[in-house]
């Protein structure tokens, strides 16, 4: 398994504010970030004018509510969970896919549409640390993105050291569970006993670095939890001048 030194931030370029009639409200500028909180509240008609299709992938089980968002084939039980927490259960996951990749993934932990957002922090990261473009996220090297419990990455690491010598976790484990969608998504379960799963899914152009963010409702509860993978620009998935 290969091992890779986790950075703590990096500058993102090349975004643009959010759409006037999508714009959200934040407690930091999280235009520069990500501008495509708005697909959370776009119609289906307003997707498919935008060449985003909605697909759901099932549902994540949170025994503990603590939540890992990151690359599950370069991180292992030393990757800690995301500092906001929220009730155990099991949530919906959806994936937002444009030009052929998955473009954002969302775990929705209640109906409604977020009136904020504020990225999605590690414990011992603060926000206000960070300068001009820089945020904080999760990098990606093999690939693919995740959300998962803090319970389900010692279900997985204790599944990899199962493995023979000679193997690797995706080639002989998650190969063909990824196979019947395409390669695109698969919800795992690295204990077959155990309830407790994983929703893995391609990270938008593939190796990089990703951001994380919670939409909040009115009373600052988590509305949803997104990762953007930076294939959609102002939540619309046409490529260039198409989608202007």
């Amino acid at each position: 398994m290969r091992r890779r030194i986790v950075r703590q931030s990096i500058v993102v370029v090349g975004l643009s504010t959010a759409i006037p009639s999508l714009a959200v409200a934040a407690d930091w500028d999280a235009a520069t970030a990500s501008s495509n909180f708005g697909v959370f509240a776009l119609s289906d008609v307003q997707l498919a004018e935008r060449k985003i299709t909605a697909t759901p992938i099932g549902e994540l089980e949170l025994p503990t509510g603590e939540i890992i968002a990151c690359d599950p084939l370069i991180t292992n039980d030393d990757w800690p969970a995301l500092a906001r927490r929220v009730k155990p259960g099991r949530y919906p996951v959806t994936l937002f896919e444009a030009q052929g990749r998955v473009a954002a993934a969302f775990l929705r932990f209640r109906s409604g549409v977020p009136v904020r957002w504020e990225l999605a922090i590690l414990p011992g990261q603060d926000v206000s640390t960070l300068n001009g473009d820089e945020i904080f996220g999760y990098p990606v090297d093999a690939g693919l993105g995740s959300f998962m419990d803090k319970a389900a990455m010692g279900l997985m690491m204790a599944a990899q050291n199962k493995l023979k010598p000679d193997q690797n976790y995706y080639d002989d484990v998650l190969a063909d569970e990824f196979a019947p969608n395409q390669d695109r998504f698969v919800m795992h379960h690295p204990d077959a006993g155990s309830p407790v799963n994983i929703a893995m899914f391609w990270s938008g152009w593939g190796d990089g670095f990703y951001p994380s963010f919670w939409g909040l409702d009115a009373a600052g509860e988590p509305v949803v939890l997104m990762t953007d993978f930076g294939v959609l620009e102002n939540a619309d998935g046409r490529a260039g001048d198409q989608a202007k």
